[in-house]
Parts: structure tokens; sequence; C-alpha cells
């Protein structure tokens, strides 16, 4: 069974983190985001893969080479116009018609049980098997409606925030929101050969919009399995933040290499990577700052993603504060 990791985006929300790499190479515990996607498919005994880049390829090829390193085997599919997460499919369809495999979004840390996913995919002999979970955050995720059998009916809107009164109340009955929670997509997928007779010839396409709906009206099997298990998913800097406070094994800061912080200076719930120096009396506090960021002394940053203004080529948001571009999360 092959892999496929979806890499390619921009990673337009983690501005200003992909400036200078694509999303799912950003740093995340001292390490590139993709090699936990990369070692969550070895460990379930997959390890022939396939990963589509288009933004900043080259940082991806430098974090994981030919895969070596990690006991997987990686082939590379360069996408010169951004395809879609089942236009990147198309692409090398060619590989991937001897066996079901495995879809999976480059930017997530997971301990969801991969082999029991596989093996409902294979007891239902369904088109496709989509890992679900309960979206009891209400973040902004596509709703997946199911029927009583599980079978995946409509990919719907996004949820709608409830005001502070009915938050409020939902907290009071967690219990039961937790049940009637709307169901969201994790980008975990298994895949039979039989979805490429769904996925539109040379052209960007989604699987969501352009592949699933047609093949669900035709009567093919496309099944939703709810999972409990641990996901985190990096596409915003928040989520990005709240994932490592989650995740930092009882530290309140994560400090990549070389980096320097003067005595004086209080750092807390914060991801340093590497080369950072902190002056000081500085003061730090859930923020994340990019390779080579200095802080002055006397500097506060709170709740912001800090870059060095020099990798910057367009400011899109925040603001340039001396030699760093600041971004609030």
């Amino acid at each position: 069974m092959k892999g496929f990791i979806l890499a390619a985006g921009f990673g337009t929300r983690l501005w200003p983190l992909t400036e200078d790499r694509t999303k799912a190479a950003i740093s995340f515990l001292k390490r590139p985001l993709i090699t936990y996607a990369v070692e969550y498919l070895a460990s379930h005994g997959i390890r022939d893969l396939i990963i589509n880049l288009h933004h900043q390829p080259e940082s991806i090829r430098q974090a994981l080479g030919d895969g070596s390193a990690l006991g997987v085997n990686i082939e590379y599919s360069i996408e010169d116009e951004i395809l879609g997460t089942s236009g990147a499919l198309d692409r090398v369809r060619e590989s991937l018609l001897d066996d079901d495999f495995v879809v999976i979004n480059g930017k997530i840390v997971t301990n969801i049980d991969l082999r029991e996913v596989i093996a409902s995919h294979r007891k239902s002999k369904a088109l496709a098997t989509l890992v679900l979970k309960k979206n009891i955050a209400l973040e902004h995720f596509s709703i997946v409606e199911v029927d009583e059998q599980s079978q995946i009916t409509r990919f719907a809107g996004f949820p709608d925030v409830p005001k502070a009164a009915d938050a409020s109340q939902s907290v009071q009955n967690s219990k039961t929101w937790s049940e009637t929670a709307p169901l969201m997509f994790t980008g975990i997928q298994v895949l039979s050969p039989r979805i490429f007779k769904y996925v539109p010839r040379n052209c960007f396409s989604h699987s969501t919009i352009h592949v699933y709906p047609p093949a669900i009206a035709a009567g093919e099997k496309v099944i939703g399995v709810t999972s409990n298990a641990d996901w985190y998913e990096m596409s915003t800097l928040q989520r990005y933040l709240e994932a490592h406070l989650k995740l930092m094994s009882g530290s309140s800061v994560v400090c990549g290499e070389n980096c320097v912080i003067d005595p004086t200076a209080t750092l807390e719930q914060s991801v340093l990577w590497d080369n950072v120096k902190i002056e000081r009396g500085a003061r730090v506090s859930h923020s994340v700052l990019a390779d080579g960021v200095r802080i002055p002394a006397g500097a506060t940053i709170n709740r912001a993603v800090v870059v060095r203004r020099a990798i910057v080529q367009q400011l899109e948001r925040g603001e340039i504060v001396g030699d760093n571009v600041i971004v609030p999360v």
C-alpha cells in the first residue's frame, strides 16, 4: 500500500512563517512538520510515499531527501501550477492503480489508528473511507453529513459560531453537545483505485467538491469513520501555537538550536526556532519567534508571530518594527 502526502499548498493563513518555506516544512517541536506525517504512515507499514510540491518545494526536499533517514522511499510530484487535492492525485494516477492507498494532509499531527481505518475500508469495499472528528469547537471546517450506515451524504458549509449566551449553554450541556456537534474531515483518507473514475483529468480539482459529490450521486460508498484520537491541524497561526502549547510536555517554552536568552528576559508559553536572540529585559509571551529573530532590549511581544524583516518580500499583514515583521496571532 502506498501513501500520498499533500504538501503543495501556499500556507497563506500561516504567513509569515511560510514566507521562506512551504507550510508542511515549518518547524514543529523543533522538527519539520511533514516529518510527523511521514513517520505516521511508516508506523502503519506504509513506506512507499508520494509527496506533491509547489510552493517553496526545496524546503520539503531539504527536510526529507529521499526518505531513507526516516525509513521510507519518497517520490516527489512537482506541480508547476497547483492542482488541488484530487488534481494532485490525477497527476500520478498511474502509480496508484495497483492497490488501495492512503492520502494524508502534510500539516497534521495525530495518533489515529490508521490500521483500523484501512481494515474498515477493505471490509466495506468502499470507494473511499474518510476519517472524521467531532468539531466541538466549531472551527472553520466544512460540515460532513453521514447517514445511519456511516455513509457520507453531503459536504456542507461551515458551522455557525454560537453567540456568547449560546456558547455558555453549550458548556453547561457539554455531554449533549459532544454527541451532537457536527463532523469534520481530518484530512486522512483511504481510497480505492476506483476513485480515478471520478477524478477529472489534467486540471485543478478538489476531492470534496469535484470527486466525492458525483461519486455519491452515482451510488458509490464513501464512508466516514469517526475518531476520538488526538489530532492537531496546523493551518493557522493560532492552531499552530495552541498545538505547541498542548504538546510541549510540561515545558512552557520550545527552543531551537543556538538560541540566546538574556537572564533578565521573561519568556513564557512561546516557541523559538533556531538562532533566536532575546535581549536584556525583553518580555515574550504566547508567541512564535522564527529563525534568526532578535528581540531588542526592553521590547514586549505578546500573542504574535515574529520573523526577520529581511526575508519578507511583501507585507501582507502585521507591522514592521525595526528588523522584525510582527503579526498578531
